[in-house]
């Protein structure tokens, strides 16, 4: 017994030593752990139906594993523990099987949950604890049918139960559920890892699809658990030349592993033999085939081939004042492996610690007076002399293998830049968790590997394309520049791609109080690129992203309750999927605007309280109140926390609330300080216009009028105007703002003669906002309401606030026409 209980201890320390997550990779210790594995079984049954290991043949087997290159075997079913130390003997882990996919048909009976959960408590106890195991896979691939039969819902509980029954028995060990795309949309978020089965036999769609799961997995590692191909029906050089570049593509794409379907063509299913497949890498009596010899070169090749340049990467950190993380910054960039790149840190004007710190490392620095993020950005642009320019914040840390994947996705030749997600540092504290899931720095992408907008602590671009649109505006001077950059280089033709495998560690606001001034700088930066980009945002001042915004801390709105999933006709699609609504309506409610129409009902209900009326405004604040209160409930409920114990998680949630509520208050403040409502009006030279009018203009030789339409907008945007261009179901050409009450909006007719003349008509049409228009009448009626009732004070408000909202509604449409009007007028018209 106590021999037993010896040995029960010392592979209790060496599963110490199993593998773990963090972020997006996996991890052995220091290192990271790379699955290269193989499937094993299922073979043939006993009398009792339990799948039969030979001791001699697992021997023999497992010797040539790994011999071949191959850490992991993945297994079906439960296999004894003898077959767990005959892994370890031979340097394998084994990814143990728990077959929980056939009984799961029947959870709707009654006491079958419970039964199926005992018999998994009891296979789980014969390896628990022992260092071979890999992780436990509780399930394969449930049939779609059994899935649409149960609901998603009940399928999703049911795993996360015995997920939960898994770390009970074996709290070390790593947990997940291994999928395929014909249930892609199954949300288990609480899974340690991702696994899918996926067979695809071109290697275009192969990267594609392991970007959509990517962006599926989000912060959590991706292991392909199988891939192959049948050599009975397609050669076996076909098999060999397909595994090579199924392999080689799984681990440049990002992927932590790749399970190989299988060592052998001995393959039962249901105790019989299955003859007419052939997915092994090795014949029935384990003669190989050549696709081993193929396998074998890629894993030793992988994750990165030593097989050709790295182009010559120069990696710029710009930093103010930023003492208490840039030393973690410079450790991680003396850690990176990358085989050519120079470091390049601007110090622009830090008055702490910054410079002696910096100085302590065999990095560039420069340093300069104090001049904003997008002249430090440039500075370091201009010093750099790598092809590929890359752009880390100094409160952030990149993985080893930041840069390997940045410039693998360079190297296919079509990306100007290439961005990668930022994750929170999981050291940081509670306080840093609950702002990680709160809006921050997200990408926003507009295909799963082509980006609208990569956050600048994490982003990198080709040095030339910099150059040629004249590299970031100095305008911006902590925010901004890296949205008003990536839509610029876009403008110019450019591609931005996203990979997701090139991450760099982000540490969070560490207090509410920096989040607070975070995000009301977001809420400056925002006011200024609508001011340089007023065709990005729509009249409610809310940016309109054409892609989606992706990563932890993003805001659902009702709509996402709604989720449709794509079945095919009688669920029979080969890849379903979950889709969302995006641009909803209901995405207005998490806008700061949302919060400034609350404060709007909030004085009209003040207004009113003493009078009957009083009731409509109260419930449609109430209605206010209720929409933000509940949308950041369910935000907090939905986000992936697990922390351990309970009073932890609702500490968490709570916390979450509190920001995502707080959040667009915080950007209110930034963009009223910078200029959401209101703009000063130019009164020098401009002369208000409050009505429509008519102008031409004679030219004695033709022009293209889109010409003449990007001059005239090029002039307007130059003198400070706000000015954007009529979309594809518009009857107008231009608009023109000066302010956020009204604007005007500009037609432009031409007609050709024969001489070469050509006429240009211009009608300049003063515009004035619906919503605030609506509002003027709401409190017009309030004013008269109110004198009628004997309500003067009421009365007098709210026929103050009317004239005011009116008269400036009216200066603002009538200084955009005549600002117009100068222009056209600078041009010769008349």
């Amino acid at each position: 017994m106590g021999l037993v209980t010896e040995q029960s201890s010392k592979e209790r320390n060496l599963a110490a030593d199993r593998p773990r997550v963090r972020g997006k990779f996996l991890f052995l210790g220091d290192e990271k752990f790379w699955v290269k594995g193989v499937t094993y079984g299922t073979f043939a049954q006993d009398e009792n139906g339990i799948e039969r290991f030979v001791p001699q043949i697992v021997e023999r087997d497992f010797a040539g594993i790994a011999e071949n290159g191959f850490n992991v075997v993945r297994t079906y079913t439960v296999p004894p523990r003898w077959v767990l130390d005959t892994a370890w003997r031979n340097g394998l882990r084994v990814m143990v099987g728990i077959p929980v996919e056939v009984p799961m048909a029947l959870i709707d009976e009654p006491g079958k949950p419970g039964e199926i959960e005992d018999w998994a408590r009891k296979q789980l106890r014969t390896c628990a604890g022992h260092p071979a195991v890999f992780c436990y896979t509780i399930g394969n691939e449930i049939a779609p049918s059994i899935v649409r039969w149960q609901g998603r819902g009940r399928i999703e509980k049911f795993l996360e139960r015995l997920y939960r029954v898994a770390k009970q028995e074996d709290p070390e060990s790593l947990v997940t559920y291994v999928n395929f795309p014909t249930t892609e949309y199954l949300q288990l978020p609480f899974l340690d890892f991702v696994c899918f089965n996926v067979y695809l036999e071109t290697q275009t769609a192969l990267e594609a699809y392991i970007a959509r799961l990517h962006n599926l997995a989000d912060d959590r590692p991706l292991v392909l658990a199988e891939i192959g191909l049948d050599s009975q029906s397609n050669g076996e050089m076909k098999q060999a030349d397909t595994l090579d570049w199924q392999t080689r593509t799984v681990f440049s794409s990002g992927c932590c592993g790749a399970i190989i379907y299988g060592w052998t063509d001995e393959w039962y299913r249901w105790g019989d033999l299955v003859q007419d497949w052939s997915f092994g890498l090795t014949t029935r009596d384990r003669t190989p085939k050549p696709a081993l010899q193929a396998v074998r070169n890629a894993l030793c090749e992988s994750p990165f081939s030593k097989q050709g340049a790295w182009p010559r990467i120069s990696v710029v950190v710009c930093s103010f004042n930023g003492s208490l993380t840039i030393r973690d910054t410079l450790n991680g960039l003396l850690r990176l492996d990358y085989p050519s790149l120079e470091v390049i840190v601007v110090n622009d004007g830090s008055t702490d610690s910054t410079p002696r710190i910096a100085s302590e490392y065999p990095f560039k620095m420069i340093t300069t007076e104090n001049r904003g993020l997008g002249n430090a950005r440039n500075t370091g642009v201009d010093a750099a002399t790598g092809e590929i320019v890359a752009f880390i914040d100094d409160d952030a840390y990149p993985d080893p293998h930041w840069l390997r994947f940045l410039a693998l996705d360079f190297k296919q030749g079509k990306y100007a830049g290439v961005g990668g997600p930022n994750l929170p540092v999981p050291e940081d504290g509670w306080k840093s968790e609950a702002v990680a899931n709160a809006p921050g720095p997200n990408p926003v992408l507009l295909t799963d590997r082509v980006a609208e907008h990569v956050p600048g602590c994490n982003m990198a671009f080709k040095r030339d394309a910099l150059k040629e649109i004249g590299g970031f505006d100095p305008v911006f001077h902590a925010a901004g520049d890296d949205v008003d950059l990536c839509w610029r280089i876009r403008e110019s033709g450019g591609v931005i791609g996203y990979s997701p495998a090139a991450v760099v560690w982000h540490h969070r606001r560490n207090s509410f109080r920096k989040y607070w001034m975070q995000q009301e700088g977001y809420g400056k930066a925002e006011a200024m690129l609508e001011r340089k980009w007023p065709e990005k945002y729509n009249e409610f001042g809310q940016l309109k992203w054409l892609g989606r915004i992706y990563g932890k801390g993003v805001l659902r709105d009702f709509s996402s309750i709604w989720e449709r999933v794509y079945f095919g006709v009688w669920g029979t699609a080969p890849f379903q999927s979950l889709y969302q609504s995006s641009n909803s309506l209901w995405s207005l409610t998490l806008a700061p605007e949302w919060y400034l129409g609350i404060g709007i009902l909030a004085i009209i209900f003040l207004l009113t309280i003493t009078w009957t009326v009083s009731i409509i405004p109260g419930a449609l604040l109430l209605v206010g109140l209720a929409t933000s209160i509940s949308q950041a409930l369910m935000n907090a409920y939905r986000a992936r926390i697990d922390a351990e114990p309970r009073s932890e998680r609702i500490r968490l949630r709570s916390a979450i609330f509190f920001l995502q509520l707080m959040q667009p208050l915080a950007r209110l403040k930034g963009r009223l300080g910078s200029g959401l409502a209101l703009r000063n009006w130019h009164w020098t030279g401009t002369r208000p216009r409050f009505f429509p009018l008519t102008m031409k203009l004679w030219r004695d030789e033709w022009r293209d009028p889109r010409e003449t339409l990007k001059d005239l907008q090029t002039k307007l945007r130059d003198s400070g105007t706000i000015v954007k261009s009529g979309g594809d179901y518009d009857r107008w050409d231009l608009e023109v703002r000066e302010g956020r009450f009204g604007g005007c909006r500009l037609l432009l007719a031409t007609q050709s003669y024969g001489t070469g003349k050509q006429l240009l008509r211009y009608r300049i049409v003063p515009r004035y906002s619906g919503i605030v228009l609506a509002i003027c009448a709401l409190f017009a009626v309030i004013s008269i309401g109110a004198w009628m009732s004997g309500n003067w004070i009421p009365s007098m408000v709210s026929g103050f606030l009317a004239g005011l909202l009116i008269a400036r509604t009216i200066l603002d449409a009538g200084f955009a026409a005549g600002r117009l009007r100068n222009a056209l007028k600078g041009s010769g018209a008349s």
